[in-house]
């Protein structure tokens, strides 16, 4: 059984420079949810956002799927806002999608889902905002 890390802080950044699509598990309207103004952000930073939520029909106008496997196209990033018992059963369509990186939010752990996912290939980030992790490259990249 492998120890899991995330990539380090320099693929991190490669991950976000080079990506422009991100499906968000779990996404909120309510304004106090990190989902959405993470996601608010991610927009205003240039992504374009699939919102992943079966309890909702859309999302600051944009239509929201059911759950990753509905996605109209292949994305970059799969960024899940759910908690850590929900993520394992989230793999299999992860993997099915052909993403390149599933991105688990802070506080956000599951090695049995990240080592389903990792062995088909694509890149896991576990307990790690995207927000800051994205704020962070770009004040590195500013002064």
């Amino acid at each position: 059984m492998n120890i899991f890390s995330n990539p380090s802080r320099n693929e991190i950044r490669g991950i976000l420079r080079d990506s422009k699509t991100i499906a968000v598990v779990g996404i909120s309207q309510r304004e106090t949810r990190a989902s959405k103004y993470v996601s608010e952000y991610l927009q205003r930073e240039g992504y374009t956002i699939y919102p992943v939520n079966p309890s909702l029909d859309t999302w600051n106008g944009l239509k929201v799927y059911d759950s990753v496997a509905d996605l109209p196209e292949k994305v970059d990033i799969v960024d899940v806002f759910r908690r850590s018992s929900q993520v394992l059963p989230l793999a299999g369509d992860v993997v099915e999608a052909g993403v390149k990186v599933m991105w688990l939010q802070q506080g956000i752990v599951d090695e049995e889902a990240a080592e389903i996912v990792s062995d088909a290939g694509i890149k896991v980030i576990m307990d790690s905002c995207i927000m800051v992790e994205h704020k962070s490259m770009k004040l590195d990249f500013s002064g």
